[in-house]
């Protein structure tokens, strides 16, 4: 009778640990195809796990310090790196089997417009400002999230830079860019001293995430 009952405990109790392992591999809530909220109980591990990508890809796609202590919470919002990854060659691969010569003239002309815009800017602000020291960069296209902002704005913490601040950005590499806060994000508002770059992804640097001195003008 003993051992009846101890192989019916050792059941329930391994029938108990599946069911908790298969909720918390079902924890994070799939939003749409490039980002998922988190649920009570979530880590980046988890979450990379789940989703086929390694945590320092995960870490690279969200801003954060790869190697870093990921501290999230309930009701975030976290990236998919493979899912970013996966649009975009998708996109490349259609460019490079329906391309016309008028689409990559197409392109081009968006592209000089966007140096333009940025070369304009540049020559009608002024290029000294209040210096708020160094801030953490990290890089998004606007396009892949689904956005129509265009590639003008930085998203920041809004209790430290306001909507319509204008920004003097100079990177660790002495690329300085004029930018004008337009938005918020999860990044930028959990790191006050973060903001998020808009840029075309085929412009973004390899290095993903620098640091820059910031001025506002």
């Amino acid at each position: 009778m003993r051992k009846v009952l101890s192989i019916a405990l050792l059941s329930t109790t391994a029938l108990t640990a599946m069911g908790a392992t298969a909720k918390t591999a079902e924890a994070a809530i799939t939003v749409d195809s490039t980002r998922v909220t988190v649920e009570a109980g979530d880590t980046y591990k988890s979450i990379a796990a789940n989703n086929g990508v390694t945590i320092a890809e995960l870490e690279q796609a969200n801003g954060r310090v790869v190697g870093g202590f990921d501290l999230i919470f309930p009701g975030e919002t976290v990236y998919l790196p493979s899912a970013v990854a996966a649009t975009t060659d998708t996109t490349t691969q259609e460019a490079s089997t329906t391309d016309t010569p008028a689409t990559t003239a197409q392109t081009q002309t968006a592209t000089t417009q966007a140096v333009a815009q940025t070369q304009s800017t540049a020559s009608t602000i002024s290029t000294t400002g209040t210096s708020h020291g160094t801030f953490k960069i990290s890089f998004y296209d606007p396009a892949v999230l689904g956005s129509s902002m265009g590639y003008g704005g930085v998203a920041a913490n809004l209790s430290v830079f306001p909507k319509g601040t204008q920004l003097k950005i100079t990177l660790a590499d002495g690329t300085v860019m004029y930018r004008t806060v337009n938005d918020t994000g999860t990044f930028a508002y959990s790191n006050p001293r973060q903001l998020d770059v808009a840029m075309p992804n085929a412009s973004i640097p390899s290095y993903g995430v620098t640091s820059a001195t910031v001025e506002v003008i």
